[in-house]
């Protein structure tokens, strides 16, 4: 590959580039902390990577120019996928029974080989790539959120240890909006307060209104908590 040529340099760094803001834009668009920008670092990074080893044969020789040297390209692509990897792996993360972060570890390693099919030169195929990562990214999303799916949310509830506890009034409150609940954790905080958790799932969000009224009136509960959760 001849990295001095409009081919061999520029093609390949624009469109990791692009690539990268392409699927960046969405998460960031979404709130995600890797966003825009992470995503067009992971790929041009990749792509640059890429760029060196295809280009290997020329300047080890340059600096070895007696020793007999193979080059293998992919070396390189399986070490940037493995170190992407990592990174991917510092933003998931986990609260109580709930895991975030795998659509965005997801897209981040996905936008990583992105780049290295730029910086292979496999322009077509790193193209191809990207809208389909988008559409799934986006179209996907759209038609999941249609779906008659049914709402997760963790729910946390507290109360004095003293107290008589309102533990069988917080069941019937999940009973009376046909909750589908689980239990998760039993803990006490400084030997004094209660804190129970539980997993439900709601077909409405009125329902989820009405829970917390009626926590709100269960006597000896002094907090409550009711967190959706979504990637």
């Amino acid at each position: 590959m001849n990295l001095g040529s409009l081919e061999g340099a520029v093609l390949p760094i624009l469109g990791a580039v692009i690539a990268g803001g392409v699927i960046g834009f969405e998460r960031e668009w979404r709130g995600r902390a890797a966003g825009l920008r992470t995503h067009i670092l992971v790929s041009l990074a990749s792509a640059l990577l890429m760029l060196a080893a295809m280009s290997q044969a020329d300047w080890a020789f340059r600096a070895l120019p007696d020793e007999n040297i193979v080059t293998d390209p992919t070396r390189m692509a399986h070490g940037v996928l493995t170190g992407i990897g990592f990174l991917c792996a510092g933003v998931i993360f986990r609260t109580g029974f709930s895991i975030h972060g795998l659509t965005t570890a997801a897209s981040l390693w996905i936008t990583s080989a992105i780049g290295i099919l730029f910086g292979a030169g496999l322009y077509a195929l790193g193209a191809a790539a990207t809208v389909v990562t988008a559409l799934i990214l986006i179209v996907l999303k759209l038609i999941s959120g249609r779906l008659p799916a049914r709402t997760v949310v963790d729910a946390e509830v507290c109360w004095e240890r003293r107290e008589a506890s309102p533990e069988p009034a917080i069941e019937a409150a999940l009973k009376a909006i046909d909750a589908d609940a689980r239990h998760d954790r039993f803990e006490l905080i400084d030997g004094q307060t209660v804190r129970r958790t539980w997993r439900l799932k709601a077909a409405e969000e009125s329902q989820l209104k009405r829970l917390a009224e009626q926590l709100c009136a269960i006597p000896g509960v002094v907090a409550y908590s009711l967190d959706p959760r979504d990637d």
